[in-house]
């Protein structure tokens, strides 16, 4: 019998340790404006690995702080997924070494759970949940759960227009029957076109086409937006208390935002509302050529963002979810996991009441790829984002130099050898990294 609900039962964040400010460390050194970043890219600090961090550890330490937290054992596990784009193995899944480093930690072993890593740029930590959704709702998990991690060093070639955006860290979440976090929708939606928007043709860092990024972004988003209308029936703005995005940085879901906002107040009591102060939407078949109705929905959509009615919709919906985000970067994967987390951080800290309500989650992956679906907050969410202590780790981290940024990006160039560079902070209590095997694999070790 299939079960009656399935979702995120519990989460877990891991930050890089280093801190890069934007403002008064980067910007002064590339000779920029600080306002470039804090304003317009809407970042004010980057984290990064310490030397003896990287995708593995930051994955694996996320992971097991959440197990040790929810009471759990490998036998509780039927599946680790990871979701990567900063993959190191052709072969070899960070999930096995994922699961290695667990069972240093864990009476028992992950030797029956099924173990992959998923790929498609930054949408694949979703994808990675929709996998285990259907694995669950199939009856294939003999009671069990799945642990799926979205784990990425985004780091950007030195000098690249997209370097002020890097980030590193990782999310844990268990996806479990009955959760006590969200329960995912069974209606999706998606948009998905073969682009060249983002690449890495067997190289570390993206070669990006940023205009175009930002177009298949919303463009793909579109899709997947009218893709989920076609099945879950129209949205209205006032259906999601929450719009986690996902967040390569807070500016592009600014631009986002606002076109899913003039997209769901179309044909509604609130467009004509609106219609004194700023007109009605441009409709196609009042003008005698696309780019000229192009131009006319610019320049309502540039209308309709400043008015009261947007901003205040904005500043409960979207702003949220890029509190953390905006001190940390983008984590590729992860990105739009660690945007619901904020969103709920945030909600929490207020004191709401969201039981029942509902979050409309919005990834993306360039290549490229949307999918829109629905989230509905389950009664013990409280406890759960109370246990994150990601507000701790971003305060720990270490303030790095624009020297020391410079040397720490080549420590995880694959490219670049490098001198042996000592840690700037002391690992304890977590996984690190611990040199090379025979065969040229990474090995592990828990410090105590």
């Amino acid at each position: 019998m299939s079960p009656t609900s399935v979702g995120i039962d519990a989460v877990e964040i891991h930050t890089g340790k280093l801190r890069l400010d934007l403002a008064e460390t980067f910007a002064p050194a590339k000779g920029e404006s600080p306002g470039k970043y804090t304003k317009g890219l809407g970042l004010h600090a980057s984290s990064f690995p310490d030397t003896y961090e990287d995708i593995v550890t930051m994955g694996a330490n996320a992971a097991y702080r959440l197990m040790e937290r929810e009471g759990l054992e490998p036998r509780d596990i039927g599946r680790i997924d990871v979701a990567t784009e900063s993959a190191f193995d052709n072969s070899k899944p960070v999930s096995t070494y994922i699961a290695g480093c667990l069972e240093q930690r864990f009476e028992g072993d992950f030797h029956h759970a099924n173990k992959g890593e998923r790929k498609f740029a930054c949408v694949s930590g979703t994808q990675s949940i929709d996998d285990a959704y259907n694995w669950i709702r199939a009856g294939r998990h003999r009671g069990r759960s799945a642990l799926v991690i979205a784990t990425d060093t985004a780091l950007y070639a030195r000098g690249d227009a997209g370097e002020a955006t890097q980030g590193a860290g990782a999310v844990a979440m268990l996806i479990s029957e009955e959760p006590d976090l969200v329960e995912l929708s069974a209606e999706q939606g998606y948009g998905s076109a073969d682009e060249t928007d983002f690449l890495k043709p067997n190289q570390q860092f993206p070669s990006v086409d940023g205009k175009r990024s930002v177009q298949v972004y919303l463009a793909r988003m579109r899709e997947a937006v009218e893709d989920f209308e076609s099945v879950a029936g129209k949205i209205h703005p006032e259906d999601f208390v929450l719009l986690p995005f996902h967040t390569p940085f807070p500016g592009m879901v600014r631009k986002a935002a606002a076109l899913a906002y003039r997209h769901t107040i179309r044909d509604t009591t609130i467009e004509e509302e609106l219609a004194d102060e700023i007109g009605r939407q441009p409709r196609p078949e009042a003008f005698d050529t696309d780019e000229a109705h192009v131009e006319a929905m610019s320049e309502y959509t540039d209308r309709l963002v400043d008015t009261a009615r947007y901003r205040d919709w904005y500043d409960r919906v979207v702003a949220p979810t890029l509190e953390i985000s905006s001190q940390v970067g983008n984590w590729y994967t992860g990105s739009v996991h660690v945007a619901r987390a904020s969103g709920l951080k945030h909600a929490l800290e207020a004191g709401e009441d969201l039981v029942g309500a509902r979050l409309g989650v919005a990834s993306y992956g360039s290549g490229a790829q949307a999918e829109v679906h629905a989230e509905t907050v389950q009664p013990g969410w409280e406890e759960k984002i109370a246990a994150l202590t990601i507000d701790e780790q971003l305060e720990a981290r270490y303030d790095i130099s624009f020297d020391e940024y410079e040397r720490i990006h080549d420590v995880h160039n694959h490219d670049v050898e490098t001198a042996d560079v000592e840690e700037f902070t002391t690992p304890d209590g977590e996984f690190v990294f611990d040199g090379w095997g025979r065969m040229g694999e990474r090995k592990y070790r828990f410090v105590e």
